[in-house]
C-alpha cells in the first residue's frame, strides 16, 4: 500500500483515522481559523444567526483576526467593517486581534502609523500569521481568504474557505473536507540568482493552467525548493490557488523548524514527511538551470511568457508588494537592482507587513542590521524614486478608488502581486503583467518589461532577513 502524502497524513490525523484516501470525505478538527476585515463581518453575521447572539467561539485562542485589506481609505463602509471586528473581539474576549489602531470611525483617510513597531496593526494576514506564531507543521489552518494556502510553505494544510464554512468552524472547531489528490512538482538544481519562486510558480501555472490543479494538493519538492528561502517558498504555496489548488505544501526542513521554534505560540507539533512511495495524481519536473525569468501577461496568471520575449511591452507603472511580493526578501531583491539608479516609471512599494516595514528601515542590502554609515533598504528604494506606502494589501485587490497605487485608468502595470484578471488592481481595462521582484525592479528602470539578467549576475545575499 502506497504511503500517504503530507496532506493525507495531516487530514488522517485530524480526522482520527489511521489512513485516508483521495476522494474521501472526512470531518477534521481545525487548529487555526483566520478572518479579516473583508470577510470577517459576514462570517460573524452567519455565526450569530446560526449559533445565537450570545454564542461563544469554540476556542478563543485558535481564532485569529487580522484586518488588512481596506485599511488606508476614507471609505466609511470599510471603517464600519473594522468596528464590527472590534465589537466581536470585545464580546468574545479574543486574544489574537491585530487592530489598525489609527482608524477612527467616519474621520476620512486615516493617518498611517508613524512607527511600524508601535502599532498593533500587522499588515497582510498571510505574512502576519507566521510572524505572530500562528503556523506550525502538521496543523490545519482555515482562512476566509483564498491565499490562506500561503501557510503550506511551513508544512501545514492551509486553505481558504467561505464565510459560511468559517462560521461553522468558529462555532464547532471542525469542518468537512474531501481529501484532495496530490500533484507533485519537482525542481532540480539550485535557484540561480536571476530567478525567484515567482518565476517557478508562473512556469507551473503556465503549464497546467488556472484550473489545472482544481481541488488538488500541490506538493513542491526537490533540491530546488530546498535552495529557496522560507519566504520564497511562501510565494509558491501562496499562488497554488491561482492554479485552482486546494492547498500547496512544502517539505519541512531546518529552515522551517528554526523559524517556527522561534515564533510559535504553541510548543508542540508533529512534522509530516513526504514518503518516497506516495501515489500522485501527476508528476511534473523542471531543471532550474534551464528556466528563464517569467511573466504572466494580461489577463490571466496562466498567460505565460518569458520576460525577454515581452521586452517591447511599454509600461506605465511598477508595483512591488502584496503577500506574494511584499516580503522582506522581495524588497532586498528589488533594492539591489534599483541601488544607485532612477526609476523611469512611477514605482509603488508596499511592505507586506509592519515587520517587513520595520526591517526595511533597519536592514542593509545584504539583509543584515545596517551600521551608521549604510543606507537601509527603504533609503535605497526612496533614493531610486520609488513611492513608498504603509503595509497592507494595497492595490493588489483594487479596493476603493483612493487606495494607494490603485490603477484608476487603463494603463499597463508590472506587478509582484498574484492575480491579473480584468479589474483586479482597479480599472477593468488596465493591463497587469505579473513578475518577480527582480523583473519588476529591472522593468521600473527601463519603462519596458525587462529581463533581470541584464542587472543580476551574482547571488543576492539576504542574510537573516525573513528568518529571524
Amino acid at each position: 500500500m502506497a504511503g500517504m502524502t503530507m496532506t493525507e497524513q495531516i487530514l488522517a490525523k485530524h480526522s482520527g483515522r489511521e489512513r485516508v484516501e483521495p476522494g474521501e470525505n472526512v470531518w477534521v478538527d481545525v487548529d487555526v481559523l483566520m478572518t479579516h476585515d473583508v470577510c470577517g463581518p459576514g462570517t460573524i453575521g452567519i455565526f450569530h444567526k446560526e449559533f445565537g447572539r450570545q454564542a461563544k467561539v469554540w476556542d478563543g485562542d485558535r481564532v485569529v483576526i487580522i484586518p488588512d485589506h481596506y485599511i488606508f481609505t476614507a471609505d466609511d463602509k470599510c471603517h464600519r467593517n473594522i468596528q464590527t471586528l472590534r465589537d466581536f473581539v470585545s464580546e468574545q474576549g479574543l486574544k489574537y486581534y491585530y487592530d489598525p489602531d489609527f482608524i477612527t470611525m467616519n474621520h476620512g483617510m486615516p493617518n498611517p502609523y508613524r512607527d511600524p513597531t508601535k502599532t498593533s496593526y500587522k499588515g497582510v494576514c498571510h505574512k502576519a500569521l507566521p510572524e505572530e506564531g500562528h503556523v506550525r507543521p502538521g496543523e490545519i489552518m482555515l482562512g476566509t481568504d483564498s491565499h490562506t494556502c500561503t501557510a503550506g510553505a511551513f508544512g501545514m494544510f492551509a486553505t481558504g474557505v467561505g464565510n459560511t464554512d468559517a462560521a461553522f468552524t468558529l462555532g464547532t472547531g471542525k469542518t468537512w473536507l474531501k481529501v484532495p489528490s496530490t500533484m507533485k512538482f519537482l525542481f532540480h538544481g539550485q535557484i540561480p540568482p536571476y530567478l525567484t519562486a515567482k518565476d517557478l510558480i508562473l512556469a507551473v501555472i503556465g503549464e497546467i493552467g488556472v484550473d489545472g490543479a482544481t481541488y488538488r494538493s500541490m506538493y513542491f519538492g526537490g533540491q530546488g525548493i530546498s535552495s529557496l528561502t522560507l519566504e520564497d517558498r511562501m510565494t509558491l504555496t501562496n499562488m497554488a490557488i491561482e492554479a485552482g489548488g486546494k492547498n500547496g505544501i512544502c517539505d519541512v526542513d531546518e529552515k522551517t523548524l528554526a523559524y517556527v521554534r522561534a515564533r510559535s505560540n504553541r510548543p508542540n507539533w508533529e512534522v509530516p514527511v513526504e514518503p518516497k512511495d506516495a501515489k500522485y495524481f501527476s508528476e511534473h519536473e523542471w531543471d532550474l538551470s534551464t528556466m528563464e525569468p517569467m511573466v504572466a501577461k494580461p489577463h490571466s496568471p496562466d498567460n505565460k511568457d518569458t520576460a525577454h520575449n515581452c521586452r517591447d511591452v511599454k509600461l506605465d507603472r511598477a508595483y512591488i508588494g502584496s503577500c506574494t511580493g511584499g516580503k522582506i526578501t522581495d524588497m532586498i531583491f528589488a533594492a539591489n537592482i534599483l541601488k544607485g539608479n532612477q526609476v523611469k516609471i512611477p514605482t509603488y512599494v508596499v511592505p507586506g507587513s509592519t515587520e517587513v516595514h520595520k526591517d526595511m528601515k533597519q536592514l542593509n542590502l545584504r539583509g543584515q542590521l545596517k551600521d551608521a554609515n549604510e543606507k537601509s533598504i527603504e533609503d535605497v528604494l526612496a533614493d531610486a524614486g520609488c513611492i513608498l506606502g504603509p503595509s497592507g494589501c494595497g492595490a493588489c485587490l483594487g479596493g476603493p478608488i483612493d487606495t494607494f497605487g490603485r490603477l484608476n485608468s487603463p494603463i499597463n502595470c508590472i506587478s509582484t502581486t498574484n492575480r491579473n484578471f480584468p479589474g483586479r488592481m482597479g480599472d477593468k481595462k488596465a493591463g497587469v503583467y505579473l513578475a518577480s521582484p527582480l523583473t519588476v525592479a529591472a522593468s521600473a528602470l527601463t519603462g519596458y518589461v525587462t529581463d533581470p539578467r541584464d542587472y543580476v549576475s551574482s547571488p543576492i545575499e539576504t542574510g537573516t532577513a525573513g528568518v529571524r
